[in-house]
């Protein structure tokens, strides 16, 4: 039992000792094979450091001009590597030869010129612009022809004495307004002045002259007290006004004509005819409520206008006057005209001023060449003495205009 026992003890000692013998080969074995991938990693390394100071090496001996060449781009950890800019190859332009003619033997045939068609076309459409233009130009004068404004201002300048500056704003506004058919508004002139000035006057000879141009039936001539004189019958005359007016302008549409409404005594109007009047000029649902003249006459705003007629007639009217009147005046004026009513809101309004005695006495001239007398000018003198003025500033305005001329030639 003794020798049993030993003898399994001794195989027992013996087969750990294989078993230690085997752990301690395969662990050498396992150490073997991860220091040889080690080496391989290190061996690696090392060649791509040698290789990367060679090429640096020769970048560094070759000439500035030239141009360094490139390595295939290789993924490396490096970072110096992949943050390095591109290099940029300049490309070489190929030198174009020489055109080589065949020697004088031969005849050199030299490529023909095309003509482009576009350049006919554009000079044909120059000529069609230009065309169109003449004639245009053409159509307006004679469209202002039609109504002789040449011939309206000769008898303005021999019949209204003292306001040029009227005068020459009412031609201004109606060559501008005559020179074409088609208008986006009406023409709106309001004449304001003092008792005497020529507002009736110049109303009267705007009415025969574009009576005789465009004919009676497109001009009106309205006067408040004659064709509507009783209050009662305010509603009724401003119906009656209503129609006049639409069957004149429907009638000038067909004849292709601009016609004409002269209101005289505007002041003298109602409220219910101003309404219908501001209506009128204020349509927008027809075109040919827009080709229209109004020419408004009233005396609203004498005082102003004799008040600042008076008090710069040592300055802005020493001389002739031309503009001063109009840019001084004329908003003033409309301030106080559209608290009346707002059909002075629009309209552009023309003063007439005071007349001086040297105005009177033209009055005088003309009214007895009229009836037939011989103008004695000492004569002439007595009788416009007899008339009352203002005199500020060693000058002398009437106060009356020329509203008693007519009167005391009558006397004679």
């Amino acid at each position: 039992m003794g020798d049993q026992d030993l003898t399994e003890e001794s195989g027992s000692e013996e087969q750990e000792d294989q078993e230690d013998k085997s752990i301690h080969e395969n662990g050498v074995h396992r150490f073997s094979q991860l220091s040889a991938s080690v080496q391989a990693v290190v061996r690696i390394r090392q060649k791509y450091q040698a290789l990367k100071k060679r090429r640096l090496e020769m970048s560094a001996l070759q000439p500035s001009f030239s141009s360094p060449r490139t390595s295939p781009k290789i993924f490396t950890f490096d970072a110096q590597s992949v943050n390095s800019p591109p290099v940029i190859r300049k490309k070489k332009r190929r030198k174009r030869g020489k055109v080589l003619y065949p020697s004088d033997g031969y005849r050199k045939v030299v490529p023909d010129r095309e003509h482009s068609r576009a350049k006919n076309c554009l000079f044909l459409l120059c000529i069609i612009l230009f065309l169109q233009i003449y004639n245009a130009i053409e159509n307006l004068d004679d469209h202002v022809l039609r109504y002789d404004l040449e011939g309206l201002e000769k008898v303005l300048k021999r019949e209204v004495f003292g306001q040029q500056e009227v005068r020459d704003n009412l031609m201004e506004h109606l060559k501008d307004y005559l020179s074409t058919y088609v208008h986006s508004k009406p023409l709106v002139l309001s004449l304001h002045g003092p008792t005497g000035v020529g507002k009736s006057h110049l109303g009267r000879l705007l009415t025969q002259h574009f009576r005789y141009m465009v004919g009676e039936r497109l001009v009106l001539q309205y006067f408040a007290l004659h064709h509507c004189p009783s209050n009662d019958e305010v509603v009724s005359c401003a119906q009656s006004l209503s129609t006049l007016v639409s069957d004149m302008v429907t009638q000038a549409e067909d004849e292709e004509k601009i016609p004409v409404f002269i209101f005289d005594e505007v002041e003298h109007m109602p409220g219910p005819l101003l309404d219908t009047l501001y209506e009128l000029i204020r349509s927008r649902h027809m075109n040919e409520y827009l080709n229209v003249i109004y020419i408004l006459i009233s005396n609203h705003g004498h005082e102003e206008i004799t008040k600042f007629v008076l008090h710069n007639s040592s300055s802005s009217l020493a001389g002739d006057g031309r503009g001063h009147v109009s840019r001084e005046l004329v908003p003033l004026l409309r301030h106080s005209l559209v608290k009346r009513h707002l059909l002075w809101k629009d309209a552009e309004i023309l003063t007439l001023t005071l007349l001086e005695k040297s105005h009177v006495v033209q009055c005088f001239v003309d009214e007895m060449s009229r009836e037939g007398f011989y103008p004695d000018l000492a004569h002439i003198e007595q009788l416009a003495g007899e008339i009352s003025y203002y005199f500020v500033g060693g000058r002398e305005f009437s106060r009356t205009g020329c509203k008693q001329v007519v009167a005391k030639v009558n006397l004679l």
